[in-house]
């Protein structure tokens, strides 16, 4: 017997547990596009300059809600940016009076605005420990910076050079590997009995290297880390679906101006918070596991988190193709939102 075909889907209001906000004009450009959708989101913290302290995360805290536009509810979970200097007490004084959920690791110099990230991973190891001790979750951006190490290959040897000592010698911390794109790092989360999870981004369960390079470059494809080999993005798809919950969505939806994206040195990163139900529906119904959509986008984050699932819901519908704007305009410059190379059905219900 054929699956029964499902053209409606309620769920639980989804999270986005790795989001970049950015401030000021392009904050309030952007804002609008993921709370139309999301309860809630971890936001990065590398701005310039960064969100070091507790005092820092508060302040943006409010830059965030008072940028929020009226009728929208929407809750930003706060990260503090780690450096060598980040004091273990403040650390510990953000989490205890709610102002940050996790420290996010940056090894300085693997992606936008992480030229202050850790370079000597001993000298963060006190702020680790207090983590470890107060349940606070590490979000950790899994690329070593070594130049003799192959772009493709980064991912797999910041598994293997540094997370795997950091949580041999911490192993009560608890770490979610962001935006995670290749196998390795699938099967490094299954292999884990404890204190360790992974979010997959929208754009890495649909586009793989070819999207970037065959036939012509393609900057707005161009992220970091950078999608990988098709099997790589296959084994992403089915750790998404599976229902595990180790694996949940952080969209890593990351604005920056067309003028930035095509310059010669362009930025990495894609913008897909407008449109991201959308695609995640198209995959999910793709490969007939719709069912677990809910697991992925609204559930296995809270739980990772000890957050409550939201009791709010959303409501999917397929219909004819949805005709999203190429661009949003802020009042930075237009950013181009994530096109998936395919026709978006799904879209929510208003």
């Amino acid at each position: 017997m054929s699956p029964k075909i499902i053209d409606r889907l309620t769920i639980r209001r989804p999270d986005d547990w790795h989001l970049h906000l950015r401030d000021g004009a392009m904050l309030q450009g952007v804002l609008p596009e993921s709370a139309r959708h999301f309860g809630r989101a971890i936001i990065m913290p590398n701005l310039v300059p960064p969100v070091v302290t507790a005092a820092h995360a508060a302040a943006y805290r409010d830059r965030i809600m008072a940028a929020l536009p009226d009728g929208m509810a929407f809750q930003p979970l706060m990260t503090l940016y780690l450096t060598e200097d980040t004091d273990p007490a403040d650390v510990a004084r953000a989490h205890a009076d709610g102002i940050a959920t996790a420290v996010k690791l940056y090894p300085a110099g693997a992606t936008t605005n992480s030229a202050s990230g850790v370079a000597d991973f001993d000298k963060v190891r006190p702020v680790l420990e207090t983590m470890a001790e107060i349940g606070m979750p590490l979000c950790v951006h899994g690329e070593v910076t070594d130049p003799d190490i192959d772009i493709f290959d980064r991912e797999a040897a910041f598994i293997d050079k540094v997370l795997k000592p950091i949580r041999k010698k911490t192993p009560d911390l608890r770490v979610v590997m962001e935006h995670v794109t290749t196998q390795n790092a699938v099967d490094y989360v299954r292999d884990s009995s404890k204190n360790l999870a992974a979010t997959i981004t929208t754009h890495h369960l649909i586009i793989n290297r070819n999207h970037i390079l065959a036939g012509g470059i393609r900057p707005h494809y161009y992220c970091l880390p950078v999608a990988k080999r098709e099997k790589h993005r296959v084994a992403l798809v089915q750790a998404a679906i599976s229902g595990d919950k180790r694996f949940f969505l952080g969209t890593d939806s990351a604005p920056h101006t067309d003028a930035r994206k095509l310059q010669e040195c362009g930025c990495a990163g894609v913008f897909s918070a407008t449109n991201t139900m959308s695609c995640l529906a198209e995959v999910f119904d793709a490969a007939r596991k719709l069912s677990q959509l809910e697991a992925f986008a609204s559930l296995n984050g809270p739980a990772f988190y000890g957050l409550p699932a939201s009791e709010d819901t959303i409501t999917l519908v397929r219909g004819a193709p949805v005709d999203y704007p190429a661009h949003i305009d802020t009042g930075e410059g237009p950013v181009t939102l994530f096109n998936p190379g395919f026709p978006l059905h799904w879209h929510v219900e208003t």
